[in-house]
């Protein structure tokens, strides 16, 4: 990720730190410090946080439902979680069993 702080010199474009720029809902989508660490970010229309980067190699993805609920989440750690998609939206499921299809239907309590 190219630091902002070195595209303003590039322009001659005059800063101060920290570099804190926020979205029009008020999200931060970039954060860079005097001591080089810098991070971005990006949201969905709900405002949940979708991706997130830093200068140190890190990231992450995640994906929301309909409710805001987190149902995805992968980082480059090597971490990765995902909700079965029966759990996400209490659908029914088709299932096949020797050559057989069933419809599974989640059962209300």
């Amino acid at each position: 990720m190219k630091k902002l702080s070195e595209v303003y010199k590039e322009l001659g474009i005059t800063f101060t730190f920290p570099i804190n720029i926020k979205d029009g809902a008020g999200n931060e989508t970039y954060f860079e410090n005097s001591s080089g660490f810098c991070s971005r970010r990006e949201y969905d229309s709900n405002n949940n946080e979708t991706y997130y980067e830093t200068s140190d190699n890190f990231c992450c993805k995640r994906e929301f439902d309909s409710e805001g609920k987190r149902i995805y989440y992968e980082d480059s750690d090597g971490y990765k979680m995902e909700i079965p998609r029966s759990a996400k939206t209490r659908e029914s499921k088709i299932v096949e069993v020797d050559g057989v299809k069933y419809e599974l239907k989640p059962i209300n309590n």
